[in-house]
């Protein structure tokens, strides 16, 4: 359960579709009757079966709650409030743990009780319990609402074209995103194959992404995600990650993803130049920021195909990746380093990353500074290039204070493997120079710079 943060006025506010919605107080909440009757039901809502506070509480995940329904102790919706002498109001269950702590003062107050009694604040209870439950049957009310329309636009979909589909798309896009009920509603009417029908070689982008936007809401079975896996859907996908807004481009690269990890997902459907052409323009939109984590995530999960990494080296990726490197978040950035890591496992990606003159600087500064992960990878690519060409590239590894990083990485208490491999590393780096001269690049003061 979230913790509530009281309201900045100390009252309680009008309640929403109860009239004017005019400010009121708990005297005047009495007086004016907002606390209707109790019949054996929900207070003043005609509702025969009484409603549970605390579920209510717990599903209505309010942010903010009238300021004097908040226990001052926990900050959370009180439901058993009780009085002390001193007139402040609390949590049962909570003033009671107080006094078992050994305090026998107000907890507000701080003023020492001359009377230990509790009495229960019966009429907060009710006002609490009345607010809740509208609240309650309000949202309830809107989520029977909201499942009813997306149902009906699941229906006007089988019906309409043109530009009235887009609007209907659109309008379920919209609901999708926002309701958990109206997702399960698409699911249940049989809206997943309704909405993989719409998409295919003659699909205007209008139409795709949308579709894309809802399908990316829901959770795809294992039979939905088959039939998006042909072919020409795939490849209307890939057109719209080229041309479309951000979130699109988004909205495809989450949704290819999750296709991906299908088990009769075909290695052969995503050996695209254009789609990795798509991604790597993600990558280095530095317009949207918020496209780089996505466009990276799912170049990581091609890169598990050969065929696919030797396509994203032949399209320089290599080098494009090592010079975004320098200002990419940590979370980007260890996406990068796996991206790259993994295109080292081939030939032609380590004579990429040879030929990069970036890769091996950048490489040692990356190492013990953002995470083990991140130091795994570097080491790794760092592995590869000084193994490809030990004399060229452990020079430079050197004169950029590698000896002191992997020194540094021996020393930490980090996986032991990582230590296994900086010791090899070492080795071969140390292998061109005299002992003497070795030792001298070894200075730790190296790794600060």
């Amino acid at each position: 359960m979230p913790m509530y943060q009281p309201s900045k006025r100390d009252i309680i506010l009008g309640f929403e579709g109860g009239g004017d919605g005019q400010i009121l107080d708990l005297d005047t909440a009495v007086k004016d009757g907002v606390l209707g009757g109790v019949d054996g039901g929900v207070v003043g809502t005609g509702v025969g079966e009484k409603l549970d506070l605390r579920k209510m509480i717990e599903e209505l995940e309010l942010n903010e709650v009238p300021s004097v329904f908040i226990c001052p102790i926990s900050l959370e919706p009180m439901q058993d409030p009780v009085t002390l002498c001193t007139g402040q109001t609390y949590e049962r269950s909570n003033i009671l743990k107080w006094f078992n702590l050994g305090h026998f003062t107000c907890p507000t107050t701080m003023q020492e009780l001359w009377d230990d009694s509790i009495t229960p604040n019966t009429t907060l209870y009710r006002l609490i319990y009345t607010w809740f439950s509208q609240k309650y049957l309000l949202m309830k009310k809107r989520s029977e609402d909201v499942q009813g329309r997306a149902s009906e636009l699941v229906e006007t979909l089988k019906k309409v074209k043109g530009q009235a589909r887009v609007c209907a798309l659109k309008e379920l896009h919209h609901v999708v995103a926002i309701h958990a009920t109206a997702r399960k509603s698409v699911i249940d009417e049989g809206g997943l194959s309704v909405l993989s029908s719409l998409l295919g070689p003659f699909t205007s982008h209008a139409v795709g992404s949308e579709v894309i936007g809802i399908l990316v809401c829901l959770t795809l079975d294992s039979e939905s995600k088959k039939n998006l896996m042909q072919p020409a859907k795939i490849s209307l996908m890939v057109d719209i990650l080229n041309e479309g807004s951000i979130e699109t481009k988004i909205n495809c690269t989450r949704l290819i993803e999750s296709l991906i990890e299908e088990k009769d997902f075909r290695s052969e459907i995503i050996s695209s130049h254009s789609l990795l052409v798509g991604l790597m323009r993600l990558v280095k939109d530095k317009r949207h920021s918020n496209g780089i984590c996505p466009g990276l995530s799912l170049l990581r999960t091609v890169c598990f195909y050969k065929e696919v990494k030797s396509l994203l080296v032949s399209i320089g990726a290599v080098s494009q990746l090592v010079e975004l490197l320098s200002g990419m978040e940590h979370e980007c950035l260890e996406l990068a380093l796996c991206v790259l890591d993994s295109l080292s496992s081939i030939p032609e990606g380590r004579v990429a990353l040879k030929d990069c003159v970036r890769t091996i600087p950048i490489m040692v500064k990356l190492l013990m500074r953002i995470s083990e992960n991140c130091t795994q990878y570097a080491l790794s690519i760092l592995w590869s290039v000084c193994k490809l060409a030990p004399e060229e590239c452990s020079s430079i590894a050197v004169d950029a204070g590698l000896a002191a990083k992997l020194l540094l990485v021996i020393q930490s208490g980090c996986n032991p493997i990582l230590k296994q491999q900086s010791a090899e590393l070492l080795k071969l780096c140390s292998l061109n120079y005299s002992d003497t001269i070795f030792i001298s690049k070894c200075k730790l003061t190296r790794t600060i710079q």
